[in-house]
């Protein structure tokens, strides 16, 4: 067995040959990449890469112009539409805001997905539910409105509903965005913990490259719809690339320019236009009446008439 295949026997994902457009825009051009069973793997890059549509494509939201995309060695693209909804169950989803049900409580939004997908008493589904809500430590809110959450305890709700089915896979699409210190260290705390306890295997999305990196065990860096580096957080750190550098320390110039192409800066403020804008004219200025470069004087007939009608106003 050689070192290609000896990789996809231990993937739960992979991904080979991917390409994927949106329109005349190429998102991913032949990416290739695998994540590793029991892992936390992270999917980094600028905004705009496609991260997300990756994960669309992996719980076949999306289909790829051309590849394949192999969950558990199935190919989800292939799969009917009942097969595809079954291979959903065994994926938990974090959505970047959350997706809660705003017009039920938090119980009932962790208990929704085992009351639709299993034929369990409510006894049952109640144990399920408040065992789910313990391990993300929110017990005590069981009976709270989403409105009533604050942003990170609403993330920790939908952590909750995510593993309700026991899934053997979780996605986190952007899972600190807009978390205080506190909540983020929580959830940073929650994904590592329940990764190890229950043996998921976790794909991060994020910008957040310090806190990611931190629970992180293997990292991709994607650009140009291309894995642009790939490694563990020690190996990517100590990459010689510029590009990486930049992303992963967050500099504000380098491979990627602070400025936005233009011309020079200097015959930008020195050079005039070859032809310059001509200011608007006035009223009563030069040229505003032709030829002349005043009102036409009055006439005596001209002022009778305002006098008239000066003293018409008294």
């Amino acid at each position: 067995m050689d070192e290609d295949d000896s990789i996809i026997s231990t993937s739960l994902v992979s991904v080979r040959n991917l390409s994927f457009r949106r329109g005349n825009r190429v998102i991913f051009d032949n990416l290739s990449l695998d994540i590793q069973r029991g892992k936390i793997t992270a999917i980094m890059g600028p905004s705009g890469t496609g991260k997300t549509t990756l994960l669309k494509l992996i719980g076949g939201q999306l289909c790829p112009d051309q590849g394949t995309v192999t969950v558990d060695g199935i190919d989800v693209h292939k799969l009917k539409r009942k097969d595809l909804f079954e291979l959903r169950k065994r994926m938990g989803m974090l959505f970047q805001s959350g997706a809660l049900l705003t017009d039920i409580n938090v119980y009932d939004n962790v208990a929704f997905p085992i009351r639709e997908h299993s034929h369990l008493t409510e006894s049952m589904i109640r144990t399920l539910v408040l065992m789910k809500l313990q391990a993300v430590g929110l017990r005590g809110a069981a009976k709270l409105m989403p409105s009533e959450l604050s942003g990170g305890m609403a993330r920790r709700v939908a952590l909750a509903r995510a593993i309700a089915l026991d899934p053997m896979m979780i996605m986190y699409d952007e899972p600190f965005t807009g978390q205080d210190p506190i909540s983020m260290g929580a959830l940073i705390h929650l994904i590592k913990s329940l990764n190890t306890t229950l043996g998921l295997t976790s794909i991060i999305v994020s910008h957040d490259v310090q806190e990611t990196s931190l629970i992180s065990d293997y990292i991709y860096v994607i650009s140009d719809g291309k894995v642009a580096v790939q490694g563990t957080p020690a190996e990517i750190e100590a990459s010689d690339s510029p590009w990486v550098q930049q992303f992963m320390k967050g500099e504000p110039d380098g491979p990627v320019h602070f400025h936005y192409p233009a011309n020079d800066y200097v015959k930008d403020l020195f050079y005039s236009p070859e032809k310059p804008l001509k200011r608007p004219k006035k009223p009563g200025g030069p040229g505003f009446f032709g030829k002349k470069s005043s009102p036409p004087p009055k006439t005596a007939e001209s002022k009778k008439s305002s006098r008239s009608r000066y003293h018409s106003q008294d």
